[in-house]
């Protein structure tokens, strides 16, 4: 019943019009009214049925209110409040960029820059004289090249979102949209379920320490279950999540309640039973066993990519994952850096502010340790965490980046209008809930188009800034192309702003010493065989 709740307007405009066309027919009330109200009946009956706005399908009438109340809001602004010194959210602005490029309608503007380009930690690239001609935005790069089935990966897919925390349809138009544009969805930890199959998207499989879709009935892994999924076509690399960008470090419980038969299928469990994503895996208690652990899936996957995606948080333990590859000669092929920007449907508050490493950081990170160690030829970065613009994707590029997984600007093209309700079962539009009246609001054929035109028109989008620097392939995009103002007075390429470690820096006896504070304080003491660093002086 309370699902139904929404479409008391038309309800109750339905219930006015039968009692006004009585009044009307026994003579005691002007035709007007009635009209009137068979009109808002229409119009309502029209809502239900349209499927362009998700909203209105949703909250007939009512929804309208939503439109009108984003048209007038400049005009709002501009005579309500100090023009000339208030700034829209970027955030809002980037949800606009992610809404025209869906809809494919013209995302140009006038009067410039919203943004203030003399505001401390204002970025932007540099163009050349020379600008370059792309003909194709069909950007792409190489993953598991010495492997049996390399994956030819888009610079730009979907980050990982699991079925059960968006909705049937949302993976249905998520899954169908890759599938069009030729770009790769990420399943997130809940597994392959019936929507990601249907419509025949590549997939990036990702395995969670619930181990769904892996699973015994213990919880235990299972290879056999795990080789079955993992040779299926439409799964072209495999993912081992040890940490999420929102709250790293800590588990997850899904009540029994919202396991419903299609999420208990997909993720190997029983129906109507609490299920338990702990904060730690159980499959490898150290470094080595990490690594042997990603060579015995790669195994089972028959030679498809596989690799890792992880929060980086102390130091030492990343450390410690980089000395056993140089020890064991074992190395993933590739590695997803997320960042705590990025988002989740429901976190403790403290770990979405205070937990875990921004991406751009823990980006920095990861690429200078790989070429300090002579590995980084041999493992493809990808950066998650607030991947919205090109813009986004040329900066993480710049910082060491392969490719870009985005959550966030796919969640909008599906429609999302960020009403913060992920956790409630209650989204307005249709994408974060198993309800499914809710959900009917998402349109497939529709959303998947969006998806499609949002990767589409966003890669063009990154075509024209390298063509506008000079460049023909966003692999070639360095730090010294992001300048970044460093106060009111100076700004400064990113190859200033941040240490770039030489090719082999760390491999040099005492070279840590030289490679900047945490290397100084935790290189030497990271040990491969162990998370936990070997004792020392140090409380750097």
């Amino acid at each position: 019943m309370a699902s139904l709740q929404r479409y008391w307007a038309l309800g109750a405009v339905v219930l006015a019009a039968f009692a006004s066309a009585g009044a009307y027919a026994g003579g005691w009330l002007h035709g007007s009214v009635p009209l009137a109200l068979a009109l808002l009946t229409a119009l309502g009956v029209h809502d239900l049925l349209q499927d362009r706005h998700a909203i209105l399908r949703n909250y007939p009438i009512i929804g309208h209110f939503r439109f009108m109340f984003e048209e007038i809001r400049p005009e709002i602004r501009q005579y309500f409040f100090e023009s000339d010194t208030e700034r829209v959210p970027f955030s809002r602005e980037q949800r606009a960029i992610v809404y025209q490029r869906a809809k494919g309608v013209l995302d140009k503007r006038p009067f410039g820059t919203k943004l203030d380009p003399y505001s401390d930690g204002y970025e932007w690239i540099h163009h050349s004289i020379l600008a370059s001609t792309i003909e194709s935005a069909d950007f792409r790069t190489t993953i598991g090249a010495s492997r049996e089935q390399p994956y030819q990966a888009s610079v730009f897919n979907i980050s990982a979102m699991s079925f059960g925390a968006l909705s049937a349809n949302a993976i249905l138009a998520l899954n169908r949209g890759a599938k069009m544009g030729g770009f790769a969805h990420d399943t997130g930890e809940g597994s392959i379920s019936k929507y990601h199959r249907e419509p025949g998207g590549d997939l990036i499989w990702e395995i969670g320490s619930g181990y769904f879709g892996a699973r015994k009935p213990d919880g235990t892994f299972s290879d056999e279950r795990f080789a079955e999924n993992a040779s299926q076509p439409q799964v072209r690399m495999v993912e081992l999540k040890l940490s999420q960008g929102a709250k790293p470090g800590h588990g997850g419980v899904l009540p029994a309640p919202k396991v419903t038969p299609e999420i208990a299928q997909a993720r190997g469990v029983e129906p109507w039973v609490t299920v338990e994503s702990p904060a730690r895996h159980t499959v490898f208690s150290n470094p080595i066993e990490l690594l042997a652990f990603i060579e015995r899936m790669r195994r089972l996957a028959q030679g498809k990519p596989t690799g890792f995606k992880l929060a980086v948080g102390h130091p030492w333990e990343w450390f410690a994952i980089v000395k056993a590859m140089l020890e064991t000669g074992i190395t993933p092929d590739f590695i997803v850096v997320d960042g705590k920007e990025g988002g989740t449907g429901a976190a403790p508050a403290e770990f979405m502010d205070r937990a875990g490493m921004p991406m751009h950081d823990g980006l920095l990170l990861v690429h200078n340790t790989l070429v300090a160690c002579g590995l980084r030829s041999q493992i493809k970065l990808g950066a998650a965490g607030q991947i919205i613009t090109a813009f986004d994707i040329a900066r993480a590029m710049a910082m060491g980046a392969d490719w870009c997984n985005a959550a966030r600007g796919f969640m909008f093209a599906l429609g999302c209008i960020q009403s913060l309700s992920c956790h409630t079962d209650r989204c307005p539009t249709g994408v974060a809930t198993q309800d499914p009246l809710r959900q009917r609001a998402l349109v497939v054929p529709d959303k998947a188009q969006r998806v499609f035109q949002f990767h589409h028109n966003t890669l063009e989008a990154l075509r024209e800034l390298l063509q506008a620097a000079g460049l023909v392939h966003p692999s070639q995009l360095r730090p010294h192309h992001i300048m970044r103002r460093i106060g009111q007075d100076d700004s400064r390429p990113l190859s200033e702003v941040y240490d770039f470690l030489p090719e082999g820096a760390l491999l040099v006896p005492g070279g840590a010493a030289e490679c900047g504070p945490h290397y100084r304080a935790w290189w030497d003491r990271a040990r491969p065989d162990s998370f936990h660093p070997m004792p020392g002086a140090s409380r750097a």
